[in-house]
């Protein structure tokens, strides 16, 4: 039964001094880290941490934030950990699988992530089907105009390529295609 701790940079603090100190004060064995920032979601150290970690040990963080990105990430991670037999304990919130009392916390914890990642979808579905209501349909506005549209029809019917064509209008050869075999579609459904 082995304490790793694992310990990453962060915007506000670029050292990993203090939580490299803290972790050993706290009985961290083996220390694995990352110094990377921002959004890059490889994290190497964590990779190495999480293949070194074994039935029994304990992984051990200053903080949460520090483990994951989101409290989602962190709670995957800590699942990921709980069916491995590997425990989870942060030295600045009461998150602590070793104890009953931490395993409840960090239970309640994970249940208001996973119903926050529901409300979140559940808002976005329905903005999306007002926004739809409206006739909005989102996405990059195309590059297909109507006026292209039959500048490309009149070029095809003369015989020229699908290189051409695009290269006159100034837009993608599978936009051409796809533009004309939607507007042949939508002429079809209309003649019916």
């Amino acid at each position: 039964m082995r304490v790793v701790g694992y310990a990453r940079v962060s915007m506000q603090d670029p050292n990993l001094d203090s939580q490299t100190d803290a972790l050993r004060a706290a009985g961290a064995e083996f220390i694995y880290s990352d110094r990377l920032t921002g959004k890059n979601a490889a994290r190497p150290g964590l990779a190495d941490c999480m293949e070194f970690l074994c039935r029994g040990d304990t992984l051990l963080v200053r903080s949460a934030d520090r483990l994951g990105r989101s409290m989602a990430d962190v709670v995957s991670i800590a699942s990921e950990l709980g069916t491995r037999g590997v425990e989870f304990k942060s030295l600045t919130e009461p998150f602590d699988t070793t104890a009953a009392g931490g395993e409840l916390f960090f239970d309640i914890c994970t249940a208001f992530a996973q119903m926050n990642g529901r409300i979140i979808s559940d808002r976005t579905r329905a903005g999306l089907a007002s926004a739809r209501a409206r006739g909005r349909l989102g996405g990059r506005p195309a590059v297909m105009t109507p006026e292209r549209i039959e500048i490309a029809r009149r070029m095809r019917a003369e015989k020229a390529t699908w290189a051409a064509i695009a290269q006159a209008l100034q837009v993608g050869m599978s936009s051409v295609r796809r533009a004309l075999a939607d507007a042949d579609q939508h002429d079809l459904k209309e003649t019916i």
